[in-house]
């Protein structure tokens, strides 16, 4: 078996090691600080495009420069330092390139607050001095923001940090806008976008977040113009009446043909509108007639575009009423609606109010009704972006996984709008466009360089005001942050990355975004695989929020508990396609995991430093318990790479924690310390070898998931070189030895103890008593097997006699087994009191139905699954199982006792 530091010096430094090398107890906070900073002095994590080895390259999801990293950060990055640090240790050229997103909305509203904190606002300060402010925040957070990334153990490159916003970015941003604007790809005009009010800027589509809102619908009578009826209308916005420049009905519904090509005559302002014939109109929406303002409803814009209908805007981008809106000028849009409802209400105007579910759009920032207009802002011309990236998944140049993934993706770019890039901020990447102040705003310059003059008439030029979506910028992050738009080494060697590890929150946001970017400007999809995991919630599976005050900072839990075992505990429940329960309780069952690996390092290390001089000699002889634990390493190993390779971050967790915690530490250790009070010195030697590489070879396995204390653990081991083990090679299942026939012997033995060790638990043995235990088999070469591990057998399960039992009728007063074909029979008379046992086992069986009747009659009430509280449900359904598992174990012991009874 391969190791570190080879086998000669191993075996040379097996009576020189000694458990007082390693700390009696595990202190997480004694290893982490030392280890992250040993592995920045090393530069461990510096690349090189000139290094052998298949590229592997993974561009980190860069986060907003506003705050503390939150456990979904965690999760992210704890997911892709695992594939890096396998990655690195499988042989490949790795690079993993950090940074941090500038996130325009996000970082102006948080540094507005603070200045709003001193008594000052941006416009006071003006717009240099406020984006120099606004540096002092990034210069004062990011640093933060990274610490906190190397706390968690993040194997970046962090000479190759990049910010949205540095210099080599900033020109990749003006060079994909110019282009764009060549390519006639971009452009300028008035269209209906979103806008929040609050955050005073245009919005995307995707930056909409449509909630469902039980709201109301207003019926509102119009009047005709020449007295001679009426039109009933329904709104859920009766303030944007004041807008109005139409009804509309169907052409085909009944109730309304002979009326199309009349005049209404507009409550309040009455102005004149027509009722107009369009078929996009839902004849089963209200009356079948609908109101329509062209310039606060996008659906009423298209159609009065088609229509010729004037526009009129009634509220403005402070959410007030315009001087359009009459009487009602200078009124809150909220204000306003009470104001009118109530006229409308006294006037009769009013019909009726019915209840109403809609989805109203809020702002994906600051969660303020989003209000639809129209305004002049640039565009990206979207479709000729997205039909190259819907069909290069399509090809499979670009997997997700999951899977399922990969439909949302299509239904998204199918239908995709163009894309509205301005916003009206002062924070982020300004638009490279100038205006002429002789030619006026229809003359635009867009320039990779700051122009000095107008090109066509000379005279001086004023750029444009808004910024760029913060999206745009990061749409470029896998190939800018790698030199683009210079032809780099780093580029030519690591673009296309292997891997973008994400949120699905953000798949529309950032991911198909970067691959029309990709596509586009290096005709390579920029990455190969998109894993997407989920949310990280509460033990009950709500989300995590401040208001429900169940957010956990991530930064407390690695102080408690160490960042191994939480970056243990997230990825073991990284199953793919679902959103993580994060317990505390789950987290210190890591942490006791760690400890568990600890405690078994100080054993081999203490069982090592025994002098022994035969040791040297003692290669080749191996007993069966360490071909077993060889050969189930190797199964490990293999299960372990395959998992990561498919992305089962889970079922790799799974693999080593039942390799290190269920066969080595709970059965090889027991077998191991048989075996070293053997007098056989050559046996002794070959078990403390095999204790030593097998410990050596699972934390290399174990690394990727908890770096810091197999770092430490593996560098006490005998022959250890001193290097990092992220450093040393990843455990090949090929050239580890399996050996399924120590495997079908060990599991016997296994069997046969834990089935002995099950019927003393049920049927009460002290644990201090021997039992005896008798055997019938009819296969003698099992026997024999099962008699060379006597000795072994007779510890582990505490026996007195062991024999094998041959008469055809079982013996009276035993328990009975049977494992693997064989039958088991532990005699229990003069053991425990049966009937006073049974008479026990079975009151707790009959309590343990009764309450199970109770919980499972409580979670059978729709009203309980309906009002009470998530966690209370959920409580509910573990006290199930957990009686169930009960009576399960009753039961079994109840039928162990009635044999011994009968």
């Amino acid at each position: 078996m391969p190791t570190r530091g080879g086998q000669e010096g191993r075996l040379l430094a097996l009576g020189r090691m000694s458990a007082g090398d390693l700390a009696k107890a595990y202190i997480p906070r004694d290893i982490e600080e030392t280890w992250a900073q040993a592995w920045l002095d090393r530069r461990v994590f510096e690349a090189d495009p000139a290094r052998d080895g298949p590229p592997f390259s993974i561009v980190i999801p860069p986060p907003n420069i506003t705050g503390q990293l939150h456990l979904g950060h965690a999760l992210n990055n704890t997911l892709q330092d695992v594939l890096v640090r396998w990655r690195r240790m499988a042989g490949d050229n790795v690079v993993w390139i950090p940074g941090t997103d500038h996130a325009s909305i996000a970082t102006q509203n948080v540094v507005e607050r603070k200045l709003a904190a001193e008594g000052l606002d941006r416009h006071g300060l003006g717009r240099e001095a406020f984006l120099e402010r606004t540096f002092e925040w990034k210069e004062e957070v990011a640093p933060y923001i990274v610490s906190q990334l190397k706390r968690l153990g993040a194997g970046c490159d962090w000479s190759r940090e990049r910010f949205t916003m540095d210099e080599g970015l900033s020109q990749a941003v003006r060079e994909v806008f110019v282009r764009l604007w060549e390519d006639g790809l971009i452009y300028r005009g008035r269209r209906m976008i979103n806008w929040c009010c609050r955050c005073g800027t245009a919005l995307s589509d995707i930056e909409v977040e449509h909630r469902e809102t039980q709201g109301s619908l207003w019926h509102l009578r119009y009047p005709l113009a020449d007295g001679s009826g009426e039109v009933v209308v329904a709104t859920t916005r009766p303030e944007t009446m004041l807008g109005d420049t139409a009804v509309a009905v169907h052409p085909d519904d009944p109730r309304w043909r002979a009326l199309i090509g009349q005049k209404i005559r507009l409550p309040v302002l009455g102005r004149e509108i027509p009722i107009i014939a369009d078929e996009s109109v839902d004849q089963e929406f209200g009356s079948g007639a609908v109101k329509i303002t062209p310039a606060h409803d996008p659906s009423d814009f298209e159609m009065g575009s088609r229509h010729g209908l004037e526009a009129p805007v009634v509220i403005d981008e402070s959410g007030r009423m315009t001087l359009e809106a009459g009487p009602y000028a200078g009124l809150d849009r909220v204000e306003c609606r009470a104001q009118l409802v109530a006229a409308f209400e006294a006037d009769g105007t009013l019909l009726e109010v019915k209840p109403h579910t809609h989805a109203v759009g809020t702002c994906y920032r600051c969660h303020e009704i989003v209000e639809p207009m129209p305004s002049l802002q640039w565009f990206v011309r979207a479709k000729p972006l997205a039909d190259p990236a819907i069909e290069a998944v399509r090809e499979g140049r670009t997997r997700f996984h999951p899977e399922h993934w990969t439909k949302t993706y299509y239904a998204w770019l199918e239908n995709i709008r163009d894309w509205c890039i301005s916003r009206q901020l002062w924070w982020g990447h300004r638009i490279p466009a100038w205006y002429c102040e002789a030619c006026g705003d229809e003359h635009i310059v867009v320039a990779r360089e700051t122009p000095s003059a107008c090109p066509r008439c000379g005279a001086g030029l004023r750029q444009d005001e808004d910024v760029l979506d913060t999206w745009f910028s990061s749409a470029l992050w896998p190939f800018s942050t790698l030199g683009w738009p210079e032809q780099t080494a780093d580029l030519k060697r690591w673009y296309p990355t292997a891997v973008l590890v994400t949120g699905f929150d953000i798949l529309f946001f950032w991911v198909a975004r970067m691959m029309m970017m990709g596509l586009r400007f290096t005709g390579e999809v920029p990455f190969r695989d998109v894993y997407v995991h989920g949310l990280v919630r509460d033990e009950y599976g709500a989300k995590m929020s401040k208001s429900k005050g169940n957010v956990q900072d991530p930064l407390e839990l690695l102080a408690i508990y160490g960042t191994d075992a939480l970056r243990f505990t997230l990825m073991s429940q990284s199953a793919m396609g679902r959103d993580i329960r994060l317990s505390t309780q789950r987290i210190e069952g890591n942490r006791a995991f760690a400890n568990k690996i600890w405690n078994a390092s100080r054993f081999v290390l203490m069982k090592i430093g025994e002098p022994d001089p035969d040791a040297a000699s003692a290669v080749a002889c191996e007993d069966a318990a360490g071909r077993w634990i060889r050969s189930r390493l190797s199964v490990a190993a293999a299960e372990v790479s395959l998992a990561l390779t498919e992305y089962r971050f889970n079922d790799a967790s799974s693999a080593i924690y039942r390799f290190f915690w269920n066969e080595y530490c709970d059965w090889y250790l027991e077998l191991a310390k048989l075996s070293l009070r053997s007098e056989d010195a050559a046996r002794r030697a070959a078990t403390r070898r095999t204790l030593v590489e097998v410990l050596e070879t699972a934390l290399r396995l174990l690394h990727p998931m908890m770096p810091f204390i197999t770092e430490e653990l593996a560098g006490k081991l005998p022959g250890a070189s001193g290097a990092p083990l992220v450093e040393s090679a990843w455990p090949d299942s090929g050239v580890l030895t399996s050996d399924p026939e120590a495997e079908a012997k060990v599991e016997r033995l296994i069997a046969v103890v834990r089935a002995v060790r099950n019927i003393r638990a049920e049927t009460g043995v002290a644990p201090s008593r021997e039992v005896d235990l008798l055997i019938s088999c009819a296969d003698d070469a099992v026997w024999r097997d099962l008699t060379d591990f006597q000795d072994e057998i007779r510890a582990l399960a505490r026996l007195g006699v062991l024999e094998r039992w041959t008469a055809a009728a079982p013996p009276a007063g035993a328990a009975p087994a049977v494992v693997a074909g064989i039958e088991l029979h532990v005699p229990l008379v003069g053991i425990v009191d049966v009937a006073a046992t049974l008479e026990k086992t079975a009151r707790e069986i009959e309590k343990a139905r009764a309450e199970l009747l109770k919980v499972e009659a409580k979670l059978g009430r729709e009203d309980f699954i309906a009002r009470a509280p998530e966690e209370i449900v959920e409580k509910e359904r573990e006290r199930a199982a957990e009686l169930v598992a009960k009576l399960d174990v009753l039961e079994s012991a109840l039928g162990r006792l009635g044999g011994v009874g009968a």
